[in-house]
């Protein structure tokens, strides 16, 4: 099942997602076939980035739960909030319809 994780950075909390950023993105590149597609929110410059859309493939909510809180920007306290719902993949998807 795919789930999507909606989070928000904590006011002020670019220091800490730019110094966490390079083991974000490599934990994320370790979730192998699981990670379905990720990247940052930001705000109206279109630069600054403020949060993270990420869409993973986990076996329950509960499993979705484990990689979210095991994500070095959820261990660095950067997010505000992560809402973790789960998602179908209607359209566009990469060899679909």
């Amino acid at each position: 099942m795919l789930f999507a994780f909606i989070c928000t950075d904590k006011p002020g909390g670019l220091p800490i997602r730019k110094e966490n950023r390079p083991d974000h993105l490599a934990y994320l590149k370790s979730l192998g076939d699981a990670l379905k597609f990720a990247g940052p929110f930001t705000a109206e410059d279109g630069e600054t980035m403020n949060g993270s859309l990420i869409v993973i493939e986990a076996a329950s909510l509960q499993a979705a739960r484990d990689i979210a809180d095991d994500d070095p920007f959820a261990k660095a306290g950067l997010f505000a909030s992560v809402e973790i719902r789960p998602w179908l993949w209607s359209l566009g998807k990469p060899g679909g319809a």
